[in-house]
């Protein structure tokens, strides 16, 4: 690898790190996703790294959701979003200004209606990227945050050495979230990496329970009990 390159791109990594760190960003990560061609640019070249980071909730708000979503909620939700966005287009820019590739995508769309799915799971790139693991909820918990996070992806070409994977489950024996699931969607198996979403979770029963009682939250995007009760929200 050219010496002068990798320099450059560990300069540019730093200045990602203080543009999050700036954000109020405390957890993200570089992942490899070489193995897995996740995303491929306008040339046809896989993009073989991602940039992973998790922008926290309002802790009073989550806490606030643990019988069922709320407009305040929403809002947070939205606007959680919204600032994952920003920021993600924001390093796309300063890592392309730099002369290599970056490319995002929403930090919260559905693209895939029948599989209930968007592009590309930012839990993929979070686990890979030592951010957390995906709990018994199928939502990523962090350390710092549990699961009280959104996740933003930005994939990239940067030659740089990746994070760490997380390569297990922190759950334990802990089943609060599958007790709490009011659409019964939660399976209770355990992740580890390369499982399918599927035995964690029965997405079509999660989804058809929000859409009929949650519907005013965003059409039924929201629901949020199995983040709220989880210990490591705490």
């Amino acid at each position: 690898m050219n010496a002068n390159r990798k320099s450059e791109a560990d300069r540019v990594y730093q200045q990602i790190s203080a543009v999050l760190v700036e954000n109020g960003v405390e957890v993200f990560g570089l992942a490899d996703l070489a193995d897995i061609a996740a995303l491929t640019d306008t040339d046809g070249q896989c993009f073989d790294r991602a940039i992973s980071f998790a922008v926290h909730m309002n802790p009073d708000i989550m806490a606030g959701i643990k019988n069922g979503p709320n407009q305040i909620y929403a809002e947070e939700y939205a606007r959680v979003n919204a600032k994952i966005d920003a920021l993600a287009s924001k390093l796309v820019d300063l890592i392309t200004k730099a002369g290599f590739k970056a490319r995002t995508f929403a930090a919260s769309k559905r693209t895939d209606p029948v599989g209930i799915k968007g592009d590309f799971p930012h839990k993929t790139a979070a686990t890979r990227g030592g951010l957390g693991w995906v709990g018994r909820n199928c939502q990523l918990v962090t350390r710092k945050h549990g699961p009280w996070i959104r996740l933003g992806t930005v994939f990239t070409d940067l030659p740089l050495n990746c994070a760490t994977p997380v390569a297990k489950s922190h759950c334990g024996k802990c089943n609060i979230c599958v007790e709490a699931c009011p659409a019964g969607a939660l399976t209770g198996e355990a992740w580890e990496p390369g499982i399918a979403r599927e035995q964690v979770l029965d997405v079509l029963k999660c989804d058809t329970w929000k859409k009929e009682h949650y519907y005013q939250f965003h059409k039924g995007h929201n629901c949020g009990i199995c983040s709220a009760v989880c210990p490591f929200g705490k």
